[in-house]
């Protein structure tokens, strides 16, 4: 029987309806829940994706608006923003898109956005919060987005053994440390990592989030295992995640799509984070 695919767009629609309620709460209250996301220079990519959330926003409720600040800003006149819309008590969730240009040095910048509006983890003190599980705290929108449809599906992680392929600051860490909060087993897999193909194929909950098209194949895979795939992968303009789906579905019992299963999600967290936020901030 072929894997069940763990689509996005119904995690989404579920997501939605709960932000709306809490955005008509947060309205009813007189808050006006508004995000701001920063962008310096032209970079396409970062409009691109500002200019989804934007919209994504605004159908549900939510002011989002996009700051594009001129290529050459320097590294204070950005620290200066940044302190300037800390202190905006209309703004309650601000996202810095990267990278910065070069003569912006992003570890030194990153303390300067506050942790209550740092909806997207970009400031260590966010990250720290994750780890020690305190709950004020905004994991990375996509380690989230894996929770969220994990969740959302049922799929149990209690007791359960979850290998992770990647060690990023973006999914592999934070992601480890909310599998742990429910009470999972983990693993973190890198480049470095003895017998890779063994190791996951323990794993019941498999996470592939090691930026390489289609490594992860029906070898790596226990049968029953439930398989999401975090990568984002373009090849001759076309997407591809790090599961080589075609393979891996006749040995998985679940698995996520690529396009249309977690990096759908991922928005819809930032909402979330940012009605969080809002209430936060307006006790």
């Amino acid at each position: 029987m072929p894997a069940k695919l763990l689509i996005g767009k119904a995690v989404t629609q579920k997501m939605d309806l709960d932000i709306q309620l809490d955005v008509q709460s947060l309205k009813s209250a007189c808050i006006n829940p508004k995000l701001r996301i920063i962008i310096v220079g032209d970079a396409s990519e970062s409009m691109a994706y500002a200019n989804s959330t934007k919209i994504i926003a605004e159908k549900n409720g939510v002011r989002c608006d996009i700051e594009q600040l001129p290529e050459t800003t320097n590294q204070l006149e950005f620290i200066n923003i940044l302190k300037q819309r800390n202190t905006d008590k209309y703004i309650h969730g601000i996202i810095v898109m990267r990278p910065l240009p070069k003569q912006i040095n992003e570890w030194a910048v990153m303390y300067f956005l506050t942790p209550e509006k740092d909806v997207d983890c970009f400031n260590p003190v966010s990250a720290g919060k994750v780890m020690i599980g305190d709950i004020t705290g905004f994991p990375p929108a996509t380690a989230q987005a894996v929770m969220e449809t994990l969740r959302f599906y049922e799929v149990p992680m209690q007791g359960k053994e979850a290998v992770i392929l990647g060690r990023s600051m973006v999914v592999g860490k934070p992601l480890s440390m909310l599998l742990l909060d429910e009470n999972a087993t983990v693993t973190i897999c890198h480049s470095k990592t003895k017998n890779l193909q063994g190791v996951c194929k323990r794993a019941e909950i498999l996470i592939a989030a090691i930026g390489k098209a289609k490594m992860i194949n029906a070898d790596f895979v226990k049968p029953g295992a439930v398989v999401v795939d975090v990568g984002i992968n373009v090849e001759e303009g076309r997407l591809y995640g790090d599961v080589d789906t075609e393979s891996v579905k006749s040995v998985a019992s679940a698995i996520t799509p690529v396009p249309g299963g977690i990096g759908t999600v991922t928005t819809r967290v930032l909402l979330k984070h940012l009605t969080k936020a809002a209430r936060l901030l307006n006790p």
